[in-house]
Parts: structure tokens; sequence; C-alpha cells
């Protein structure tokens, strides 16, 4: 079905309402609909969802991370592009054929990037979200990646205690508190699970940590993406289930990484 406009008309016409709607990159947003849309309705319908609010990658259904096209769905989370940098210092960890964890895994972006640079890994993720569980079954299936819907660790397969080369996990750290201060597309079109973490941020990363032991392999390494000002107190978390820390962090894309090193092997 063609367009009633012509592609010049079209992409100024679409370009306008997103910047009438305070898309600051109107433009490149124009474009990645345009090229997602195969219809006049289904275009009508994306540019009324990103105008109303919605995050692009939910609309267009998809985001780009580490290289690679992550499939979404309304309702999950979208991964950042500072998570990259957790993806980085994992790679630099791993090996090929590794035994990878993702827990609170959202669409599976972490993990399937993971699996893409490392290969061979067997790979695991768990989400307490079932829509997320879904998306992430999809994300990983290409990698030969099993998904676990439950709470953290909870749903995992014994057989895999104590042998995780790479436990990472970019569990939600803004305190509660703050929720109502982050922008409108997360706070209205992202689930409250994957952001809230508790009154001072670290409620679920505290479990993380006292879950790693259990099923990091002698030498493995837990990996916790924060922000800078949380850091300390999550390297904290992880110093006292025995693990050997050090944060690592990139001013460019505001990241923050905890890394824990189990014992039994190089830090």
């Amino acid at each position: 079905m063609s367009f009633p406009l012509s592609p010049a008309q079209l992409t100024d016409h679409v370009t306008d309402r997103l910047r009438a709607a305070g898309c600051v990159f109107a433009e490149d947003e124009a474009r990645l609909l345009l090229s997602a849309a195969d219809r006049p309705d289904r275009l009508a319908e994306m540019l009324g969802l990103r105008c109303a609010g919605h995050p692009l990658e939910q609309v267009v259904g998809f985001a780009e991370f580490a290289g690679l096209r992550i499939a979404l769905t309304p309702g999950v989370f979208v991964p950042r592009r500072r998570s990259e940098f957790l993806v980085e210092r994992a790679v630099a960890l791993g090996a090929p054929g590794a035994v990878v964890l993702d827990l609170c895994c959202g669409s599976g972006a972490i993990g399937a990037a993971l699996a893409a640079r490392l290969g061979g890994v067997e790979l695991h993720a768990a989400d307490v979200d079932p829509a997320a569980v879904a998306c992430a079954r999809r994300n990983l299936a290409p990698y030969g990646g099993v998904v676990h819907l439950g709470d953290l660790d909870a749903p995992l397969p014994a057989d895999l205690r104590a042998r995780v080369g790479l436990l990472v996990a970019n569990a939600p750290y803004v305190p509660t508190g703050e929720i109502p201060l982050l922008p409108p597309e997360a706070r209205d079109h992202e689930p409250p699970v994957a952001l809230d973490g508790g009154a001072d941020g670290l409620a679920v990363q505290r479990r993380v940590a006292a879950a790693a032991p259990r099923w990091l392999a002698p030498g493995g390494h837990l990996l916790i993406e924060t922000s800078e000002r949380q850091a300390p107190a999550t390297a904290a978390l992880m110093s006292r289930q025995g693990l050997t820390v050090r944060i690592e962090q990139d001013e460019e894309r505001d990241a923050a990484v905890v890394i824990g090193s189990s014992p039994g092997g190089p830090s």
C-alpha cells in the first residue's frame, strides 16, 4: 500500500509532528518511524504513540544495543547505552564457552551482547516480569539462551550452582523517592519493577550480591551496573560477600560498574 504523500512531504510531515511534540531528534526519529512502518495506518499509529510520549524503541519494536538489534515490546525496559559499558567490562573478563548468567535481564540485551561477543557461551537469564521474559526469550534464542521466569535467582536450576563465570546484573537502582523525577518516557511507560531500587536504591542489588556466592565458579565475576554516586555502597555490599571488588567508570556514557571477583582466580 502506498502513502498518499511523496517521500519528501511525508518526511516533513512526520518531522514536524515530532518536533511539535517536543522530540529533540525529530529528523532522526522520523526516518526511523518511516523505515519501520509498512503502511499508512501503521505509521499514523506509531506517530501517535511517539507524540504521546511512548519510548521510540517500544514504538518501533526494537532498540540498537552494542551493535545488535534487540526486539522490544510495549512495557519492557529499554536498554540504555550506558549498559554497553557493563558488556565491555564483562567481555574483558570472559572467554568463549563461559557460563553466563544475566539477572534482572529485561529484554535480554546484555546477555545477547555477551553471547554475540564471546561466542559459544552457556547462557542463562532471569527476570520477574513475564513480558520481559517473553521478550528475552526471543532475543536470546539465537544463542541458545535459557530464560527463567521468577524472582532473581529463585527459578535457576540447581546444577548451575558454582559454575557461573560471569554473573551480570542491571538491577533497578533508582531510589523510590526519585522515581517521580525520571523522564516521563521511563516513569510512565517502563515497568516500576525495572526502575525502583527501594528506599536507598540498593534493595535489589543487596539481594543480587547475597545470592552471587551460590552461583559463581571459583574465580568467577559479578558485575553490577550502578550510579557513580551509589558505586561505593554497591562495592561494600559485594565486599561483605567475600568478593574482591573494584569500581570502573565511563564518564562519557555516565556509566559505573562494580566488579566483584570470587576467590580462586585472578581479580
